[in-house]
């Protein structure tokens, strides 16, 4: 193997600490922030790394895949589970569902006891409707599907007719309707008939990147 240098080796060492602390890999503009250099830079340095079999990756964002790495899962620990990151929803108007897991995030096994592993998983918010409840662009929602409705006031993802999704305060109105209350004066309360929104969970934990 060729010999690496010292920045290829902490570019190595910090695309392995974020797979493991968010599930997915980093892009080239989170590498370059992180250590304060051109994203040309980091492009010659992923390029090194490809020429000397240490990482594959694409043109697709967040392709990196280093080749040395066991498996994701043998680094679990204790206590903790891994659910998928299933693309992002929208804390603004409603958007289309992107129904792609995107990478995995690890939550602890007690967080949601009483809910099945599977029906765990984890969307990135985009927008800013949900931000006087501390909900911001980029945060990543813990969400939990289960049979028991949401009550109101539950922070809640739903899908729309036509296959939108949003993150919304959830209060059930009279004569079959459901309020999707935003966190935002800039937004609009939204009011469905109840048979046109499908609630796909409860948002039970928020993570934030600093």
């Amino acid at each position: 193997m060729k010999t690496l240098t010292e920045k290829q080796k902490n570019i190595l060492e910090f695309i392995e600490e974020f797979l493991d602390r968010e599930g997915m890999a980093p892009t080239v503009y989170e590498i370059a922030a992180h250590f304060d250099i051109k994203t040309s830079t980091v492009f010659a340095h992923l390029r090194a790394l490809q020429r000397k079999k240490q990482l594959s990756r694409s043109s697709k964002a967040r392709s990196i895949s280093l080749i040395n790495r066991p498996n994701n899962r043998n680094k679990v620990p204790q206590g903790a589970l891994l659910i998928p990151l299933l693309g992002r929803v929208n804390a603004g108007a409603p958007a289309e569902s992107l129904e792609y897991k995107e990478g995995e995030v690890c939550i602890s096994s007690t967080l949601a006891p009483d809910c099945p592993p599977e029906n765990l998983f984890a969307l990135r918010v985009q927008g800013e409707s949900m931000r006087d409840l501390g909900i911001y662009e980029g945060d990543i929602v813990i969400v939990a599907q289960t049979a028991v409705k949401p009550r109101s006031g539950d922070i809640v993802v739903a899908l729309l007719q036509g296959g939108e999704v949003t993150v919304k305060s959830f209060f059930p109105k009279t004569q079959g309707r459901i309020e999707l209350r935003p966190a935002n004066p800039e937004y609009n309360v939204q009011i469905y008939p109840a048979s046109e929104v499908s609630i796909q969970g409860r948002v039970i934990e928020l993570r934030r990147k600093y």
